[in-house]
């Protein structure tokens, strides 16, 4: 049935099996096909958890497509929002970026990702179009009144995947004052894990953190992890993670970098150095992994 091909999508995402859970996903769909306007929110679920797993493999087009596909059957939902304003900022794509950041907001007012988001276009398009840069935005839409009252009150069948964070489960609780300071406690204990020379058990106290609060730090703490680990794959998806979050961030280029050299994709590698080292020109570390990789 649809919502157990919906429930074994959701647990391959969990354990990182993006492409298998996209695929579940995708089936899912399919057998909703005829359903119509009867399962309209729940194709609208499917499509945003499916856009999630897109946004995890970086097929950001995939995941702006899903993401309207899904907003077309259920208006103003919250995730499928955050996780199209995440891909069109991948993209490059900043004034639609910021319009559904500013969308997410006239939702709910208290997404800390979507207020992060507005300030990281503003930024952006501030650098791109100068100080008139709001005049060129296209039109922010008006939410009504229904749509901030439906998202306000937990749905009891699980179609409470239109609640934040943008990147997490249906299943998986927004962040919460008490969340956040939790998961900043969980960041701590894998900090000290590390200096421990632990790195498998420091993965487990980011991992729980991560469910609790997306920080860019805890990202690129597990992202130096799993190259300790020789896990390169999983350190530049969570490297990539941390770009989203903060598309200079120093530590997460050069932690890419180093992931990219291990699996021999040396243009990438090479690409990110020079990203760095826009930001930090005299940086030893990455002028010697440059030195590396035009030798490799």
């Amino acid at each position: 049935s649809p919502s157990t091909l919906r429930r074994a999508g959701n647990e391959e995402f969990r354990r990182g099996q993006y492409g298998p859970a996209a695929a579940l996903y995708t089936r899912a769909l399919e057998l909703l096909e005829t359903a119509g306007e009867a399962a309209a929110e729940e194709r609208s679920v499917l499509l945003a958890n499916r856009a999630a797993c897109h946004l995890k493999d970086g097929a950001c087009s995939l995941c702006v497509a899903d993401c309207s596909s899904a907003l077309d059957l259920v208006p103003f939902g919250i995730k499928p929002l955050l996780r199209r304003a995440a891909a069109y900022e991948s993209l490059e794509r900043y004034q639609l970026a910021y319009v559904d950041y500013k969308t997410v907001l006239q939702v709910d007012c208290s997404i800390q990702a979507a207020h992060d988001g507005v300030n990281r276009m503003t930024k952006a398009l501030l650098e791109k179009d100068g100080v008139n840069w709001r005049q060129k935005l296209p039109p922010i839409p008006t939410v009504p009144i229904s749509a901030q009252t439906r998202w306000s009150v937990p749905s009891a069948g699980g179609p409470g995947a239109n609640t934040p964070p943008a990147t997490a489960q249906p299943e998986e609780p927004g962040q919460t004052a008490a969340g956040t300071e939790r998961a900043r406690t969980l960041r701590e204990e894998g900090n000290e894990l590390v200096k421990k020379g632990n790195h498998k058990k420091a993965v487990e106290k980011y991992s729980e953190s991560l469910k609790l609060n997306q920080e860019c730090a805890t990202y690129t703490n597990r992202a130096l992890c799993y190259l300790t680990l020789k896990q390169y794959k999983e350190a530049v998806q969570d490297c990539t993670e941390a770009l989203r979050l903060d598309p200079k961030n120093v530590k997460a280029l050069y932690r890419r970098a180093q992931a990219l050299k291990e699996l021999k994709d040396y243009k990438s590698s090479i690409a990110d150095i020079k990203s760095l080292l826009k930001t930090e020109p005299k940086n030893t570390a990455a002028l010697r992994l440059l030195q590396e990789l035009n030798r490799a």
